[in-house]
């Protein structure tokens, strides 16, 4: 038995953590639709404050919160896909483990 098929796995922790990493720098594309819509209707808001002259504290805030949930929710999937992962190694390792223990010398 050779190591365990992990390819897949570890490709989609890679491009959640290219994910993850853009959100942190203030992208958008990893955004799903609604959240984009939640950042565009909070820029909405900022904007018509600003055109009223008054403080956009609201609007920043709630841009702030989309997306620190956003991160929550990448940082979600990731441990979920490590946890597939490492599920997948122990499995390997077990038949592994039964395949050598299953000799009769």
């Amino acid at each position: 038995m050779g190591k365990p098929d992990t390819r897949r796995v570890d490709r989609e922790i890679s491009k959640v953590q290219k994910k993850l990493e853009a959100v942190r720098r203030g992208e958008w594309w990893p955004l799903t639709g609604r959240e984009r819509r939640d950042m565009f209707r909070a820029m909405a808001g900022g904007a018509r404050s600003i055109h009223q002259g008054r403080s956009t504290g609201h609007a920043e805030s709630r841009m702030d919160s989309i997306g620190s949930s956003v991160e929550n929710r990448l940082n979600a999937e990731l441990t979920a896909l490590y946890g597939e992962r490492q599920r997948i190694v122990t499995e390997h390792a077990q038949a592994k483990a039964k395949k050598t223990s299953s000799g009769w010398f």
